[in-house]
């Protein structure tokens, strides 16, 4: 991957004078309205007035020493799915297109604007966040970074959030993760994801997917990065990131599920970053995880993605069910007959599974293994409706076995330039987010050798 800015460089020249918010506002603005870019297709909205206002503010701020934070100026993008005072929150659908305004920006855009952070505009999305492969027929799919000429996948849900930061249009993205829509974008794009522990961040002033499972979390370019992005939207202290040696961690590879129908470059870069890490000293185990066979069984028949969709879904979808994309309809209606008592069993069911997984992966760091089974399909390869759910599936499936542990992850690129791209995930335990971060920026360096 080219050398590009982070956050912390970006606070540094800042601070220095080397550039300005303004000037930043102005280079994003211009990757987004480049007609050979991938900016229509990734953004819904863009704040270009509001964006420069806020940046010359900032710029003012920093030069009486009131910045309010040392990010203070750096553009942002954030998830169609999220309100934005005075802005119609339309989740990616044309269903919501006569909804009023937000009368307030989400508890987690404001704690970004708080920080002086530059909203430039609203990311494309997968209609409704309900797939992980990221096509919206309503506002255009945007490209992966990768094998542009083709045309790949961006990956899902939060598909524009993660091409943003990937072609330079946002310097950190806001997206949210029910079964891996902040991770499988940031896999099939090259850059880093995070899904925290779900308790940590507020969920309100979002459109919900599934309470139960729904996070919101940050995409950018390095671990360092979304550890940033992610005190800001918990709201706790900015601490400096301390990179854990790798020599001594001790990582757990799940031979139950995970490992299961790997693409070819999948397989391949997974091990090459485990013999990477081997040689560095970590020392990684294969472990068989059988509390991870319950998860296909708890979403049988939609699980909770399905039945608590529905429960938001249901007026909506029969007023205007007709403008919804059909396969993101398919999937909510799957919750119509969803019984109470079913929901109760599936309640107790996952209650048993963290227990059981958590106890299962107590001794190790974190489980490490393939953020996805498949690198980003073609995008004209998905027209058939057999071939879409088997990528949607695969892309998922890895990412959904944390969202249902309750646990916190990190999908870190793991491929080499030129390769397809391939995302490494780290996972562990609800609450063992810093643990992650840690793990994350000592390891970051390492795997793609």
């Amino acid at each position: 991957m080219p050398e590009t800015p982070t956050l912390q460089t970006l606070a540094a020249d800042l601070e220095s004078g080397r550039t300005s918010a303004r000037k930043l506002v102005e280079a994003c603005l211009a990757k987004i309205a480049d007609p050979a870019g991938e900016g229509r297709r990734a953004f819904i909205h863009v704040d270009k007035h509001a964006a420069i206002e806020t940046a010359d503010a900032m710029d003012r701020l920093r030069k009486v020493q009131a910045a309010p934070s040392p990010f203070a100026g750096i553009p942002v993008s954030i998830k169609d799915l999220f309100d934005i005072r005075g802005q119609v929150t339309r989740a990616g659908s044309r269903a919501l297109e006569d909804s009023a305004p937000a009368e307030a920006d989400a508890p987690v855009v404001a704690r970004l604007r708080r920080a002086g952070f530059v909203v430039i505009g609203r990311t494309n999305m997968t209609e409704f966040a309900y797939s992980g492969i990221g096509i919206n027929p309503h506002y255009g799919t945007p490209k992966s970074a990768w094998n542009r000429g083709v045309g790949h996948v961006p990956g899902g849900s939060s598909s524009g959030a993660a091409v943003s930061v990937a072609d330079g249009m946002a310097f950190g993205a806001l997206g949210t993760d029910t079964g891996g829509s902040c991770r499988i974008p940031a896999a099939f794009n090259g850059i880093v994801g995070f899904k925290p522990t779900q308790r940590r961040v507020p969920l309100e002033g979002g459109v919900p997917l599934s309470f139960t499972l729904d996070s919101f979390g940050p995409l950018a370019r390095t671990a360092a990065c979304c550890a940033i992005l992610d005190s800001f939207l918990a709201d706790e202290p900015l601490q400096p990131l301390r990179p854990r040696p790798v020599r001594g961690m001790r990582l757990a590879v799940p031979t139950t599920v995970a490992l299961d129908d790997l693409d070819e470059a999948v397989a391949k870069t997974f091990d090459r970053a485990l013999g990477a890490l081997s040689r560095a000293g970590a020392l990684i185990e294969r472990i068989e995880v059988p509390e991870f066979l319950d998860v296909g069984v708890m979403n049988a028949n939609g699980g909770f993605a399905a039945s608590e969709s529905y429960a938001w879904h249901r007026f909506l979808i029969a007023r205007k069910g007709d403008v919804y994309d059909p396969r993101v309809a398919m999937r909510i209606l799957r919750g119509e007959g969803f019984a109470a008592a079913d929901y109760i069993d599936l309640l107790a069911a996952r209650r048993s599974f963290i227990a059981r997984t958590e106890a299962r992966i107590a001794p190790y760091d974190a489980l490490v293994l393939p953020t996805t089974a498949n690198t980003p399909p073609v995008i004209a390869d998905l027209a058939d409706d057999k071939a879409f759910a088997t990528e949607n599936q695969r892309a998922l499936r890895n990412c959904t076995l944390i969202n249902t542990l309750d646990g916190c992850a990190i999908s870190l690129p793991a491929h080499r330039e030129s390769e397809a791209p391939v995302g490494l995930m780290l996972a562990a335990a609800g609450g063992s987010d810093r643990r992650i971060f840690e793990l994350a920026a000592g390891m970051e360096g390492v795997i793609r050798g």
